[in-house]
């Protein structure tokens, strides 16, 4: 399967449309395929997000460095999941994030100008940007929630959702994300187990 046609399968999938050839023409047209070397960065902090990328293949973090240089994750995105800092690529303001490739990363990538494009001329795309917007405001609800819970109870809610990626990333990023200890998250793991 090309990557256009994986995206164009999210696509339909998630808006519960069909795209027009028109349609898919368009899209052919102006999303760029793009590849990554792993540890490449696709958003530095400071720098304006200018592009929007579905991943195809690979995963990415979007993270933070505060002063003391401690990195913190605020995402952990794989296939099928969209990469980019939704206010930088709006409002053209700074960054203040970064986003790396953790794996070779294929996406397909596409400019602020051109997604407003789509959502006027193409329904799929525009229901489809509905629900993730929707999808993406219970998400980070959930987020927030989460500050509230338990180590724990943190750890359970992100095996529960997201059970995949115990396997896909290393036990230090997963910590890192959950705002925990790579030591607090063995003694929770091994308490599990038990």
């Amino acid at each position: 399967m090309s990557n256009f046609e994986a995206f164009f399968d999210y696509i339909q999938k998630i808006s519960g449309k069909f795209l027009s050839d028109d349609d898919k023409h368009l899209l052919t047209a102006h999303f760029k395929p793009r590849k990554l070397r792993k540890r490449q960065y696709f958003l530095q902090e400071g720098d304006v997000c200018k592009y929007i990328g579905f991943i195809v293949k690979g995963s990415a973090r979007t993270f933070t460095v505060d002063e003391k240089g401690h990195e913190r994750i605020l995402k952990l995105s794989v296939e099928n999941w969209w990469l980019t800092d939704f206010e930088s690529f709006y409002l053209l303001t700074p960054s203040r994030f970064n986003i790396e490739a953790l794996e070779e990363l294929e996406i397909l990538q596409s400019t602020n100008a051109e997604i407003e494009e789509y959502l006027k001329k193409i329904p799929a795309f525009s229901a489809m940007s509905n629900v993730i917007s929707q999808n993406n405001t219970i998400a980070t609800q959930k987020r927030m929630q989460a500050i509230n819970y338990s180590a724990e109870e943190r750890y359970e809610e992100f095996v529960s959702n997201y059970p995949h990626f115990l396997q896909r990333f290393p036990q230090n990023m997963i910590a890192s994300y959950l705002g925990l200890s790579s030591e607090t998250l063995s003694r929770i793991k091994k308490n599990a187990l038990k």
